[in-house]
């Protein structure tokens, strides 16, 4: 049974109408292997984060996914207008709590990059992510649209400031995410092919400078190209997990690896998936995540919307690059990287990011019938 007829022109009836259900669906889906996920790993960490009640990261996770959720519904609702207008206020406040990072911020593996804020620990440069992808966006179209240089500058600027604000904490995985997101933004703008040429030639000395300079990213290159002379725990952990699992996993709350990695219920949450549940979940996330993202394209390239088209490739670029870095992490494909999976591991900072950014990506593919963008 529908939930609302044709003939009903109510404010949620035309939203239910216009918003893609499958990509919706699918979310949804994510969303509940990450809570199942959650239930097996999570009660296992916390003992060992110091917590008396065994569920209380379970806790913390359901209590930021509702709002995480909300987020994304309220989000979906919004016009491309209120989008970038809500995008700015999200970035200018996400950039001065960054900055803030620096100087109040909680000092954590070498990084500098948490904040209490009413007693709740954040990471507000996850909300840099999904902000700046659409003012990003904005400013390249309109640059596009009135052939004025000025806007890609402008542009270009804001990248390099959030650079240097993210360098200074330092945080090298969420660089390489912002510098990603806007040069792939930069090429669908149709920008020339020799000044996006020009800009992986300085990425790539970008990376190499940072081998010599930075040395947490130093040490964490070294342990990938040298494991015989590394520690590899985690890693190797979690190959074994997979191979216990098989292809139907050795069942719910049945794992052991969750007992030995410090960092399942996070970075290495798919191991405790591969190997209670096994391959077929796996490649069920994989899928899922794969649908999103192809979805996501499929509807923004319906119309000829140069901003919505710019916008959605960012967020989905930073939906599915998280995940490929997390997934690849865990299966040691790329040195390891502390860097969540979306809308799974553990983390209220980036459960309520992924939800903004993903809100924003159900209002700007939403179409009235017969295809016409919701302005």
């Amino acid at each position: 049974m529908r939930p609302f007829n044709r003939s009903d022109t109510s404010i949620l009836a035309r939203w239910w109408w216009s918003v893609d259900k499958v990509m919706l669906g699918a979310i949804v889906a994510v969303i509940v292997i990450g809570i199942l996920l959650n239930f097996s790993a999570s009660p296992v960490m916390a003992p060992r984060m110091g917590f008396s009640d065994n569920y209380a990261l379970l806790k913390k996770q359901l209590t930021w996914l509702p709002v995480s959720f909300a987020l994304m519904i309220i989000m979906a609702f919004q016009t491309p207008k209120a989008v970038r207008r809500i995008a700015l206020l999200a970035l200018l406040a996400a950039f001065v709590m960054t900055g803030a990072t620096l100087f109040i911020g909680e000092s954590i593996k070498g990084s500098q990059r948490w904040i209490s804020i009413f007693g709740f620990s954040c990471q507000p440069s996850e909300f840099l992510k999904p902000s700046f992808a659409i003012i990003s966006a904005w400013l390249l179209a309109m640059g596009r649209k009135t052939a004025n240089n000025r806007y890609t500058f402008v542009s270009m600027g804001l990248l390099v400031s959030i650079m240097m604000l993210l360098l200074m904490q330092p945080d090298m995985g969420m660089t390489f995410t912002m510098v990603v997101i806007w040069g792939a933004q930069f090429f669908l703008a149709g920008i020339s092919l020799l000044i996006v040429l020009i800009i992986v030639a300085a990425v790539v000395v970008f990376g190499v400078a940072s081998y010599f300079f930075v040395p947490h990213f130093q040490f964490r290159i070294n342990n990938f190209l040298n494991p015989e002379n590394s520690d590899t725990y985690q890693v190797d952990k979690a190959e074994r997990a997979f191979s216990s699992g098989g292809l139907f996993g050795t069942g719910p709350g049945e794992g052991i690896v969750k007992s030995s990695i410090p960092d399942a219920h996070t970075d290495f949450i798919m191991a405790v998936a591969g190997e209670e549940f096994g391959f077929f979940l796996c490649m069920l996330i994989i899928v899922l995540f794969a649908l999103i993202i192809f979805r996501g394209f499929a509807m923004a390239m319906k119309e000829n919307d140069l901003f919505s088209l710019i916008a959605v490739a960012g967020l989905l670029i930073q939906f599915g690059w998280q995940a490929v870095i997390n997934m690849s992490s865990t299966l040691h494909l790329i040195p390891t990287k502390g860097m969540t999976l979306p809308f799974i591991s553990y983390g209220g900072s980036s459960l309520v990011s992924i939800g903004f950014a993903m809100g924003m990506v159900l209002a700007l593919t939403r179409r009235r019938t017969g295809g016409e963008l919701i302005e």
